[in-house]
């Protein structure tokens, strides 16, 4: 049985700081599941590649190609690592989108590490005030540890490591402990007849007619 983990990342730039972050969070988990005997695949999604696309659902309601395979990915996933960069002391637009386009109940009850990186330590608290709000409104069980990197705790000695694998060993502990999500099955839609055939006019509400 193997566990699937997304890790969502919200760099700008190639490489970026935000993309190095997850990396370690990533290797970090799948070396803790490891240790706990479980069987791990992980699928990154690099939001920079279909920020496109992400435009194009906003203003069509349609995830189309690299896009929604990261959907897909999100949506298998037994946890997710999402990492974003902190503009204006909140997470990326980008990163805000991806997660409005998601189906409703899409990350309920789904174990998430949550991270950010910024260019000074005074950005710390963004998990704590910006995304861990964000995920409990979308019902995502997120571990206690999450991790701020600035740029001055990458290639220095700091305890950046220490605050991954505390993180990754929780996420870990979250996964292991958890059935397998299992694939969706397709839903049929009604036909446009069957779901809008007794709808009344607006024209006809504004004369209070069908009321």
């Amino acid at each position: 049985m193997t566990r699937r983990i997304a890790v969502v990342t919200a760099g700008l730039s190639q490489p970026s700081t935000t993309r190095l972050l997850a990396d370690q969070l990533a290797d970090a988990a799948v070396a803790a599941l490891d240790a706990a005997g479980e069987d791990v695949s992980v699928d990154v999604v690099e939001l920079r590649d279909v920020a496109h696309a992400l435009t194009d659902h906003l203003l069509t309601g349609f995830a189309t190609g690299g896009l929604a395979e990261a959907i897909g990915d999100v949506a298998r996933a037994d946890a997710l690592i999402v990492v974003t960069p902190v503009f204006s002391a909140s997470y990326s637009g980008l990163f805000k989108t991806f997660f409005d386009v998601l189906e409703p109940e899409t990350l309920a009850g789904k174990p998430v590490l949550l991270a950010a990186t910024a260019g000074t330590a005074r950005h710390s608290l963004v998990i704590e005030h910006a995304l861990r709000p964000l995920f409990a409104y979308l019902r995502a069980v997120t571990v206690p540890t999450g991790v701020f990197a600035a740029t001055e705790d990458f290639g220095g000695d700091s305890q950046l490591a220490a605050r991954v694998h505390r993180a990754a060993g929780e996420l870990a502990v979250l996964v292991a402990g958890a059935p397998t999500v299992a694939p969706r099955r397709a839903t049929a839609l009604p036909a446009a007849d069957e779901e809008f055939g007794d709808v009344v006019p607006f024209e006809a509400l504004l004369r209070g007619e069908g009321l």
